[in-house]
């Protein structure tokens, strides 16, 4: 029954890891509740004038993520991309709905808003 036991806890510190229990702080979360596309809209937000290199080392994705990502953005009319000298600078919609039904209620802004720590 020892065996048992270990494999057992060998299986649930396996889980704990993927769960983010015991895991090293400097490392990633296995998941988060808001996507790379909300991370890239916050990044974004936050800094304009963020280089797509600069944008994928915040968020942890490839530069090649990120402008799939704008691009997604952009189509859906989340976002516009002015040319500023060899750069692009960003600015978001921020009336413009969430697209999901259940937060549909919601706007952009509103999701920039909670997770700044404004609104309260």
């Amino acid at each position: 029954m020892a065996a048992r036991s270990t494999v057992k806890s060998r299986a649930r510190s396996g889980a704990d890891r993927k769960a983010g229990k015991g895991s090293d702080p400097d490392k990633s979360p296995a998941w988060t509740f808001l996507t790379n596309h909300t991370h890239v809209l916050l990044c974004l937000h936050e800094d304009p004038d963020l280089t797509l290199r600069e944008v994928s080392q915040r968020v942890g994705i490839t530069e090649r993520s990120v402008q799939r990502i704008l691009s997604e953005l952009e189509d859906g009319g989340y976002v516009t991309r002015d040319r500023v000298g060899l750069r692009n600078r960003y600015r978001f919609k921020t009336n413009v709905a969430l697209r999901h039904p259940i937060e549909a209620h919601c706007k952009i802004g509103d999701l920039i808003d909670m997770v700044e720590g404004k609104g309260r």
